[in-house]
């Protein structure tokens, strides 16, 4: 029976005091927790402001750069980021802590992420953005989800004395308890000093915008240490981070290219370790032919050509992203899609020192191998080299010690390989490209017309003083090499270039990962 009965069908029914009652503990309620809710929206208001409009004008929007707010909402899918710790500085007064961080989705995949907020006491590192820094790296771990963590910033805050080191866990920590097990990306989009920076070298891949820069120290700690004048260019810009140092894997013109780069990174791989690979359905996933592929390939040996041009012919259309291209560039690695499956591709580029393999190009591979040896990429390797890098150079740089890491980089691989050797394939260089035989390839191949051996007749014959009669017995003797090699089963077969894409297919078919269908 209800409460209370209309006195006639066009009356309004009256309120029983019961109702009443309650309506009033209601407005009650409502108005105890109105100063408490405009409070959490004033200090919320607070957090998100920032150093401030004047600051984020000046250091940010004045200079072509997006604010921290700003790069994350460009990172995630709209609308998709959640705040975790923007209440940390709200005693002290201190925006977000300099560091705002929390998950979004990325191509619709949950993603952590951070970035330093330059704006606020220059993006430097308190006990409250360790205490943040760590959280979201320790929840990346927890979740097993990816982190990417974006860059400006002076390092730790000097003039927080009192907290002191103790003993408190911190982000670096964490980052190396996720290497191998998620993918973790940094983006660095000003100067990076110190403990900050150090998030660089404990990621997979490093993205930075032209006009940022990266180091242990800055120019005045630098010159106060050393005495030394150096430019935060000289020290550690985007360039000298990706060509020389090697300590970064891309150059992007600015930060939104530098972001969308990190979204596009993340869609050749799985969220986890031992997570299913991306797939990439499109126009280009089915068998075809490379007809083209003898037309930009020189058969003879000493003539160059770029493997770019072989790679993208090979991969699905336009879907090859490459890494570290400025840094060791007689190699050439990436990630791309083949038969609408993400896969690993190395290949020697012999427009580059012919195709040797160098400290820096080793450096690189071995890098690249573990990293997608973590993630079950199946690698493609397209061997055409002449050796290892030889000289006074090339020793003082370690070539034999980074060469051996490549090698046993590869060796220990479990992921599926195919090998491939286009045209020449010598020595130490034949072996880090997996040619041996028994490097559990699932496919072995070779062109036509390869040469290989212990090193290229051309020169081994001059440094072993051959006769005229001996050294053209080696040369024909290198020129045969494929047949050979086939007949003895150190091929799985000899294939016309034209092939190349479709034998692949059937590969990563064999491996379990075969192409798909429209």
């Amino acid at each position: 029976m209800s409460e209370s009965r209309p006195s006639s069908p066009n009356e309004p029914a009256k309120k029983s005091p019961r109702q009443l009652r309650r309506e009033k503990e209601a407005a009650a309620n409502r108005a105890a927790w109105e100063p408490m809710q405009a409070e959490l929206a004033a200090r919320r208001v607070r957090m998100q402001a920032m150093g401030g409009p004047e600051r984020v004008r000046k250091y940010m929007h004045d200079r072509g750069k997006l604010d921290a707010r700003q790069r994350l909402d460009a990172l995630f899918d709209p609308g998709s980021f959640r705040e975790i710790g923007q209440l940390v500085g709200t005693v002290s007064n201190v925006p977000a802590e300099g560091f705002v961080c929390g998950h979004g989705r990325i191509d619709g995949r949950p993603v952590f992420a951070g970035a330093e907020d330059f704006t606020v006491l220059g993006g430097s590192i308190g006990s409250g953005g360790t205490a943040k820094r760590y959280r979201i790296a320790e929840l990346a771990l927890q979740e097993r989800l990816p982190l990417v963590m974006i860059l400006e910033g002076a390092g730790h805050r000097l003039t927080e004395t009192d907290t002191g080191m103790g003993r408190a866990p911190n982000d670096l920590l964490a980052m190396a308890d996720l290497s191998g097990q998620v993918p973790m990306v940094c983006v660095v989009l000003g100067a990076s000093a110190g403990h900050g920076a150090l998030a660089a070298p404990l990621s997979d891949y490093v993205i930075m915008s032209e006009g940022a820069a990266m180091f242990t120290g800055g120019p005045p700690l630098v010159k106060a240490a050393t005495g030394e004048d150096v430019t935060k260019e000289e020290l550690g810009g985007a360039r000298m981070c990706a060509e020389i140092a090697g300590s970064a894997h891309a150059v992007t013109p600015d930060d939104a290219s530098a972001l969308r780069l990190a979204r596009s990174y993340l869609a050749y791989f799985p969220s986890r370790r031992g997570g299913l690979l991306p797939e990439r359905p499109g126009d280009d996933v089915l068998p075809r032919r490379l007809d083209d592929l003898v037309e930009i390939m020189p058969p003879q040996d000493r003539k160059p050509y770029d493997i770019h041009d072989v790679i993208e012919r090979l991969v699905d259309r336009g879907s090859f992203l490459e890494i570290q291209p400025g840094y060791g560039r007689g190699l050439v690695v990436g990630l791309a899609f083949l038969g609408g499956r993400a896969v690993a591709i190395l290949g020697n580029n012999p427009s580059h020192y012919a195709g040797a393999v160098d400290s820096e190009a080793a450096i690189k591979a071995t890098d690249f191998l573990d990293l997608v040896g973590n993630f079950g990429h199946p690698v493609i390797f397209l061997a055409d080299n002449p050796g290892v890098m030889a000289g006074t150079k090339a020793e003082r740089s370690g070539i034999l010690k980074w060469g051996g890491k490549m090698f046993r980089a590869e060796r220990r691989l479990a992921n599926p390989k195919i090998h491939v050797t286009l045209r020449k394939s010598f020595g130490f260089g034949a072996v880090t490209m997996a040619q041996n035989p028994f490097d559990k390839q699932t496919l072995s191949f070779s062109f036509p017309g390869v040469t290989m051996g212990a090193m290229p007749a051309s020169s081994g014959g001059r440094a072993a003083k051959l006769d005229a009669a001996e050294q053209a017995k080696a040369e024909a003797e290198q020129a045969s090499g494929p047949y050979k090699m086939a007949d003895r089963l150190v091929y799985d077969d000899i294939i016309d270039p034209a092939e190349l894409r479709n034998r692949i297919l059937e590969g990563l078919e064999l491996a379990g990962l075969g192409a798909r269908t429209r």
